[in-house]
């Protein structure tokens, strides 16, 4: 199959600094509007992993998401949100991005261009056969994601992608690619805008599938979010006022009790 790298073609716009800001935010969203459907045509691809990805970690296992750039900027967030909302341990989802920490905030040169660092970032961790490893790239090209998702196929290692080109080489040595094809960008070349946004929308999906998978949510409700700020206090005060039917000083003496919403719920429950 041939590799066309769409998201480095030619932007459909041309003459941008001629444009008006309104013509700019139009045309921006224009383009924008296109991610959500691209998305939807790849959501059996997504599910496939996602089925890969719970029964590891009912298992035992863990989520990892290795990047580079804004690819692996974006992993980092969705990890990193996986406690406060969920009240997974740290451990559980992790983000790993070329160029170690420092890569975050601002490009380390040539950090991508590693094919030996990816995996010695992976073995840092200890990585088995219990886990799950989730290649980011837009370009599907990146040789710090491919390299690593290599080795984990050595290692009968389960490996996934998120790329936004279609028969990438990241693709070929994913088990389970997920591919959004969302064409050329606003500014060419300038991955972070429609590429990242899809990378985005699917890694939302991901975690928030797999942690409702494994119980973290009760109906619609956040019930073991971390309670570490006095908005998330307020929050689970009115969850608890609704599901229980309780009045709100009932409410807030039981969260103070049990810390935790789910607890706090199952307890009242119980008689205690």
């Amino acid at each position: 199959m041939t590799f066309i790298k769409t998201t480095e073609q030619d932007s459909n716009y041309n003459h941008l600094e001629k444009m008006t800001i309104n013509e700019l935010l139009t045309n921006m969203n224009s383009e924008d509007k296109s991610v959500p459907l691209a998305v939807e045509k790849a959501i059996p691809q997504i599910e496939i992993l996602i089925e890969q990805i719970v029964e590891k970690l009912k298992n035992g296992g863990r989520l990892f998401y290795i990047g580079a750039g804004t690819s692996g900027r974006l992993g980092i967030l969705d990890a990193s949100e996986c406690p406060p909302t969920f009240g997974v341990s740290h451990s559980l989802v992790v983000g790993l991005i070329a160029g170690g920490d420092s890569a975050i905030r601002k490009a380390v040169e040539f950090a991508e261009d590693s094919t030996t660092q990816g995996w010695k970032d992976l073995q840092e961790f200890n990585i088995s056969k219990n886990d799950v490893i989730i290649g980011i790239a837009a370009s599907g090209t990146t040789p710090y994601v491919i390299a690593a998702l290599e080795q984990c196929n050595k290692e009968e290692i389960i490996t996934g992608c998120i790329t936004c080109n279609k028969n990438s080489p990241l693709s070929k040595v994913s088990k389970y690619p997920i591919e959004i094809i969302v064409g050329p960008e606003f500014v060419t070349g300038s991955s972070r805008m429609k590429a990242g946004t899809a990378q985005k929308l699917v890694l939302n999906m991901i975690s928030t599938a797999t942690m409702i998978k494994l119980n973290k949510v009760k109906g619609n409700k956040m019930v073991d979010m971390q309670l570490s700020n006095n908005k998330l206090v307020d929050r689970g005060i009115k969850m608890l006022i609704k599901e229980l039917s309780i009045t709100f000083e009932e409410a807030e003496n039981l969260l103070e009790k049990h810390k935790n919403v789910r607890a706090a719920i199952q307890n009242y429950t119980n008689g205690n």
